[in-house]
């Protein structure tokens, strides 16, 4: 049994979440035979922290102490903002010897601080995206994904974003079935994909401010294999399609077509991860008439076709024809 080592950096201001959803998945993974990773906790001088929230977290030991990890792990919190300049000396000189460097969140502030993210393709909370590529130009910041695997790079974005990475870590050292089961006790999904947006598509876009565009909007999310033509929502909103297009992309930021994209893909995602249902119904049912064009969407968006996706990220065995 190889056993790896999970070494968890922690300051003041930390977010508690971000410590612990990752340790829970790691620490669930130990209970299957065979499985084993040694999980520990390190501030600067061995104190105990405050966390954002104001609880008390107790570290093993000193950062000083602590052996080299297989895996280094930085949260994020309010801490990032105005971090002790030790901390990121500490991970300036100890970033690089770790197989894995992962951060949650905000962490992702501290690593690139410390010079450890430059050239590498990351993301962090949508909040900090455009903080953290003005001040480290060379860190090239996506702020789309739920976590980024660049290399032996792995950041993710705010809270829940650290779970799925670390699940996708478990999934990487032992396979799918251990780390679905583990999803399973902690009653989360497993796993979103990392390419998953930050947002849905209602939640990216604004909510529109007149009562008729508002209501095609919640049309599409609860219709997405209806006609969402822009000459069929405009008519939905009483307006002329002209008037319906730029009055809807002036109030949300994005166009009708986009949207309508973004629902359907979302809507289908849900059911090839969620449901038995089969492909050619699955595509019907969200409005891309055929499993080719479906297909397409998905790998346009994904870089995967829909088999694959359920393949991967599924629960349920499923007829993929």
């Amino acid at each position: 049994m190889k056993q790896r080592s999970v070494l968890v950096v922690l300051f003041d201001g930390v977010q508690s979440l971000d410590v612990t959803g990752p340790m829970e998945v790691f620490a669930g993974a130990s209970k299957f035979p065979g499985v084993r990773y040694e999980l520990r906790t390190a501030s600067l001088d061995g104190a105990p922290v405050r966390t954002s929230c104001g609880l008390t977290l107790v570290p093993h030991g000193s950062l000083a102490g602590a052996p080299a990890p297989d895996t280094l792990l930085v949260p994020g919190g309010a801490g990032t903002r105005a971090p002790a300049p030790a901390l990121v000396d500490w991970l300036r000189v100890h970033g690089p010897l770790p197989e894995r460097l992962v951060s949650v969140c905000s962490g992702a502030l501290l690593l690139a601080a410390a010079g450890q993210l430059d050239g590498h393709r990351v993301t962090t909370h949508w909040n900090v995206c455009d903080t953290l590529a003005r001040a480290h130009p060379a860190v090239r910041v996506d702020p789309e994904p739920i976590f980024v695997r660049d290399g032996r790079i792995a950041t993710s974005a705010g809270v829940t974003a650290g779970i799925d990475l670390a699940l996708a870590l478990v999934e990487e050292d032992h396979g799918r079935d251990v780390a679905l089961t583990i999803a399973r006790h902690l009653v989360v999904f497993l796993r979103r994909p990392g390419g998953q947006s930050q947002f849905s598509a209602q939640l990216r876009a604004q909510t529109a401010r007149r009562e008729p565009l508002r209501e095609v909007q919640h049309w599409i999310t609860e219709h997405p294999g209806a006609d969402l033509s822009v000459d069929a929502l405009a008519a939905r909103a009483r307006l002329s399609p002209r008037h319906f297009a730029r009055a809807f992309r002036a109030e949300t930021g994005t166009t009708p077509g986009r949207y309508v994209d973004r629902v359907r893909l979302e809507h289908a995602r849900r059911l090839l991860e969620d449901t038995a249902d089969g492909v050619a119904g699955i595509a019907r049912s969200c409005g891309y008439g055929t499993p080719e064009a479906m297909r397409r969407a998905f790998v346009k968006a994904l870089g995967t076709g829909p088999a694959e996706y359920r393949r991967r990220f599924g629960s349920h065995t499923a007829d993929h024809s």
